[in-house]
């Protein structure tokens, strides 16, 4: 039996089709376009949110046809479907979905910094679409390596194929990462909007593509219950989590270039940090919506070289173990420097300067081969006064924690303190929970559903602004000038555990601790 996989987005629910275009995936034979582009865009045909006449128009550099490509990504697609689970058993492909979604696909083999490559570009988006390929919009997605971002634009631009007029619109999909520190964002930035307006650029984070991590705001802003308490009078801090299970894998060569730091922080952590903090935009635009985020970053006070010393940790992950299976330390991972000093795990406190969160610490961390694979934010309320308890022996009331599960199991959980059944009065933590697969019967998505339809239809709130990403590196750019000091500290921790001690300090100092990571 055939089962559909539709996207983990509200689009599906009345919303129209995207408009007719043309999709550019620059990188069609990568892993990035097998694992979750393929399967994205499946799921919106499943979904009825591709126009008809959609195209597609593969580039990379392996010499193939289009029947090849076409055939390459239906196996990663099957692949895709058999690692997930619906309300009925395993998902299977669709294959009259798929005949649909790859009817128009054609597909271009060439060196991205030939000038000519892209003049048969422009040729093959024009007999598209039934000849008309090139008279409706086109949609370009970078789907490559960062150094490639440059070379890709100036090709398209000195083709024409990023001149707008009328319908005929031109948008480009820039994945992470934008830049590696703060000087090469801007200059990356000063090269994009030289030859592409504003409009034209969707800097993409997938993390924005999730249901919960959308449902932030709405979660937010559409409860009186909640937003009302959701500052420095309720709110004794916020702890913001992404862990992952997975090493390095294959990444090593760039990964150790890289480090978890800049992987992680500029991008997916402050979204999820700017999302919980900002004020309430004035509308869902984007543009509004995405000025407050900014104030958030500029609200937030940079660390200075002490501060870094003080409340930042990074952390390299050791030889151990996770779910039963052993673990190689770091630096016996493939395509990585015996004696790196690359960070695997990094935790930080920031503040921000501003009415709202004013003496509220939030407390952020990211790492590879921990315990357990989760995202969440976790907002833990003050505690209540003792007084009233005190005659009964209670020497601490339960917390209060509000918890936004991102993944794996997308949710929403509240716990407070109630009595236990007996004549003691004693109180335990239990409780409230809600979860999407449960109560919507969502069925597995990418993340990368909502995303490409809204560049589709040209709405930017999921994407980052040139003024966003450049604050995010802000942040960051002290903690890389300290951490270019030879002997700035690095903390081992064994793989399969919750981070190194010194994370656990980093709380412990501000009398608060983390909450824990724990194998399933």
């Amino acid at each position: 039996m055939n089962i559909a996989f539709a996207p983990a987005t509200g689009h599906g629910l009345g919303s129209p089709p995207a408009p007719p275009c043309v999709l550019v995936i620059f990188g069609a034979t990568g892993d990035l376009t097998h694992r979750l582009l393929t399967p994205a865009l499946y799921n919106l045909e499943r979904s009825g949110l591709l126009a008809p006449d959609f195209a597609i128009v593969g580039v990379g550099r392996s010499d193939m046809s289009a029947d090849a490509l076409r055939q390459d990504l239906h196996e990663g697609l099957q692949r895709y479907a058999a690692g997930k689970q619906g309300p009925n058993g395993p998902l299977q492909v669709d294959e009259d979905a798929w005949k649909r979604l790859t009817a128009d696909l054609d597909y271009l083999a060439g060196d991205l910094n030939d000038p000519q490559t892209y003049v048969r570009l422009g040729e093959r988006i024009a007999a598209s679409r039934g000849g008309k390929g090139a008279e409706g919009g086109v949609l370009y997605y970078l789907a490559v390596a960062p150094s490639l971002f440059e070379p890709i634009i100036e090709g398209l631009h000195s083709a024409g194929l990023t001149r707008q007029e009328g319908e005929a619109w031109r948008r480009v999909i820039i994945e992470k990462p934008f830049g590696h520190d703060l000087a090469s964002a801007q200059a990356l930035n000063r090269k994009v909007l030289s030859l592409l307006g504003e409009d034209q650029v969707f800097r993409i984070d997938h993390f924005l593509g999730k249901e919960t991590v959308q449902n932030i705001m709405a979660f937010r802003f559409g409860n009186g219950l909640f937003e009302p308490v959701w500052n420095r009078d309720h709110i004794d801090h916020v702890q913001i989590t992404v862990a992952e299970t997975v090493g390095v894998e294959k990444r090593g060569a760039f990964y150790d270039a890289a480090g978890a730091l800049r992987d992680m922080v500029p991008n997916h952590l402050v979204q999820l940090f700017t999302l919980t903090a900002m004020e309430p935009p004035s509308s869902f635009q984007a543009d509004a919506v995405r000025n407050r985020k900014q104030d958030v970053l500029l609200a937030t006070k940079p660390l200075s070289p002490e501060e870094v010393v003080r409340d930042v940790v990074r952390g390299q992950y050791q030889a151990g173990e996770i779910a039963g299976e052993p673990r190689a330390a770091y630096r016996g991972e493939p395509n990585v420097a015996q004696d790196s000093r690359t960070e695997t795990y990094v935790a930080m406190r920031l503040m921000i300067d501003n009415w709202r969160w004013a003496g509220v610490p939030f407390f952020l961390r990211t790492g590879k081969a921990l315990a357990r694979r989760t995202t969440e934010i976790a907002i833990q309320f003050k505690h209540a006064p003792l007084a009233l308890f005190q005659g009964v022996g209670m020497e601490r009331c339960p917390g209060n924690w509000l918890v936004i599960q991102i993944q794996p199991d997308e949710g929403i959980s509240l716990q407070f303190g109630a009595k236990v059944p007996g004549p003691r009065l004693r109180l335990e933590p239990v409780q409230m929970q809600f979860s999407y697969v449960d109560h919507f019967q969502a069925q597995p998505g990418t993340g990368y559903e909502t995303l490409i339809y809204d560049a589709m239809t040209g709405d930017q709130t999921l994407f980052q602004r040139a003024d966003n990403i450049e604050s995010a590196w802000e942040l960051v750019e002290p903690i890389l000038e300290a951490w270019r000091d030879p002997a700035a500290p690095l903390s081992p921790y064994p793989a399969g555990s919750s981070g190194p001690e010194q994370a656990e300090a980093l709380l412990g100092n501000h009398g608060r601790r983390w909450r824990p990571i724990l194998p399933r």
